[in-house]
């Protein structure tokens, strides 16, 4: 018997402007961010477990609750119309330049991306959501190409938020799409059936 699925893969990043009326939550102008290269979530708790004793030994402990996370996510680089929509730039100005500056709304984002896995030699992918997040500004690095290319990628980072809608989720965690000959013949198309769940709950047709 399998002891639980490896994780193989990621891929198809996707973000959605974040919008919230009350616990009505929508999502907007939803697009494929880039393409993926690696990506980690970060939770923390407030560490304040409060412990019970009794005949002199620990007997009972509450642990420490939720209080936030952080995300970092690696892609190939994004294009324009990505970057505009999660850190809210104006359009490009005459000059054909984006500018980062007093203009930006700087809006929470959702974001949902495609995990791979296998166990006992079966594949599968899910979709993973992140409701409510928030981009943090961009780093800037590039380096001159030497004998061999050298890949250079772009690493967004930010924070994520537990989400306005009722439950106040901050991660979704979604169910897996087998690779099993019959309903989902090979892994593009499993893949494919885990991106429409991102797009679906994006809107994005």
């Amino acid at each position: 018997m399998a002891a639980g699925k490896v994780t193989t893969g990621f891929s198809l990043p996707y973000v959605a402007k974040y919008a919230a009326s009350g616990s009505t939550v929508t999502y907007s102008s939803g697009q494929k961010l880039a393409r993926g290269v690696n990506v980690s979530i970060t939770p923390t708790t407030n560490n304040t477990e409060n412990n019970f004793y009794a005949d002199n030994a620990l007997a009972e402990s509450a642990p420490g609750g939720y209080s936030g996370a952080t995300f970092s996510l690696e892609v190939d680089g994004l294009k324009q119309a990505a970057e505009q929509l999660i850190y809210g730039l104006t359009a490009p100005a005459t000059d054909g330049f984006v500018n980062y500056d007093g203009n930006a709304l700087h809006p929470y984002c959702g974001i949902g991306f495609v995990v791979r896995q296998q166990e006992a030699g079966v594949v599968s992918f899910k979709a993973v959501i992140i409701p409510k997040a928030r981009f943090d500004y961009p780093t800037i690095a590039a380096a001159t190409q030497e004998q061999d290319i050298d890949w250079q990628t772009q690493t967004l980072t930010g924070t994520i938020f537990k989400s306005d809608a009722t439950g106040g989720a901050w991660l979704k965690d979604g169910a897996s799409f087998e690779v099993d000959g019959t309903t989902y013949a090979n892994e593009a198309a499993a893949e494919t059936a885990a991106e429409a769940k991102i797009k679906t709950f994006f809107n994005i047709t």
